[in-house]
């Protein structure tokens, strides 16, 4: 039977923690790696932790893991005080990048690693091996070699290996970052599935906003060693909080604006802005799809300076004059040319305010 999930937002907010970061700060030498992160994650919630490189992230895992110390605030775990609980006792399970799959053993010695360590009877080893490699699609692998495993079946084993003691809360350090895109979209559909099936308390870090949007119910967005945005992947990508979240999620249309009534001057002329903005100065987010084509006497008159061919759309950047470049999204079949001169005009709901 597939758990319920806990409701993000704040529904979400209202359920009982698992696991509660109270002002935690963490500081290498002058540069504070975490400063002062508040952050829940409720029972059966799936949290990706996104932000670029040196954000932090790495090191929440690795405090919320026991491997990195604090120099402030606490780690409060099924309502108690993680200070001074030394990681193998924090009935939590870690899976790194690089999978640290042990070479030397099969596949069925991996998995069963962290049973033994509890003194699981062997017998119930073997059951909790051979149910674990069902779960992540490896049936009968128990007696073949790491090394002869495909990155992707490696990543499943230390899945695996990870959720054998049945941890409280499971961790995942990057887990699709070694492998090619096809593969790591396959899998992030299978992890979901896995996770709701067996209601596992999530907590992730990647730098991928694709696979964290397809994996959490909650996504956190870093900077500098804070929280910059929280909330559900849908609430997250229609409103960023600001332009920093903006353009970590690739969207690049940003620029000055003066808000009156219902609509903003900006360089590429009259914006309209969603009803209830307050007026004045901001600064302004216009996303792809609400960058219109229409007749080049209709609208603002651009020059495609360049197409890009994304699979299910064709991303263009226009070259208005006298502004910044603006990147529209358009069918395949309704493409211009680079060089040809279209319109643009603007549609409000893919309009956003920043703060």
């Amino acid at each position: 039977m597939t758990a319920t999930r806990a409701k993000s937002g704040a529904a979400g907010a209202a359920a009982e923690a698992l696991l509660r970061l109270e002002d935690v700060t963490v500081r290498f030498g002058a540069r504070a790696a975490l400063d002062g992160v508040g952050l829940d994650v409720a029972e059966h919630e799936i949290v990706c932790v996104l932000g670029p490189s040196g954000s932090g992230k790495s090191t929440l895992l690795r405090v919320v893991a026991g491997l990195q110390g604090m120099d402030g605030g606490r780690v409060v775990l099924g309502g108690r005080d993680q200070s001074g609980v030394p990681a193998h006792k924090r009935g939590v399970g870690l899976m790194f990048q690089d999978h640290q799959l042990f070479p030397q053993r099969d596949v069925a010695g991996n998995v069963a690693f962290g049973l033994r360590m509890h003194g699981v009877p062997r017998a119930e080893q073997a059951l909790r091996v051979a149910e674990l490699l069902d779960l992540v699609g490896l049936p009968g692998a128990q007696k073949r070699a790491v090394s002869a495993l495909s990155g992707g079946e490696q990543q499943r084993v230390a899945l695996a290996r990870a959720l054998a003691p049945r941890p409280r809360l499971l961790m995942l350090d990057e887990p699709l970052g070694q492998l090619d895109r096809s593969l790591r979209e396959r899998l992030v559909v299978e992890l979901r599935e896995l996770f709701d099936e067996l209601g596992t308390t999530v907590l992730a870090v990647t730098h991928d906003q694709g696979e964290a949007f397809a994996l959490a119910d909650r996504v956190v967005v870093m900077r500098d060693g804070r929280i910059a945005q929280s909330g559900t992947p849908l609430e997250v990508w229609r409103n960023p909080a600001d332009e920093f979240v903006a353009r970590f999620l690739g969207f690049d249309n940003v620029v000055d604006a003066t808000v009156t009534g219902e609509a903003a001057d900006t360089v590429w002329g009259k914006v309209p802005v969603p009803e209830g903005t307050r007026e004045g100065t901001c600064r302004l987010l216009v996303r792809p799809a609400g960058v219109r084509l229409v007749g080049a006497r209709d609208g603002l008159a651009c020059v495609v300076a360049a197409r890009t061919f994304r699979g299910t759309h064709v991303a263009l950047q226009l070259e208005p004059p006298g502004g910044p470049r603006l990147e529209a999204a358009c069918a395949l079949r309704d493409a211009p040319a680079v060089g040809e001169t279209v319109g643009v005009a603007f549609d409000s709901g893919d309009v956003v305010v920043l703060g």
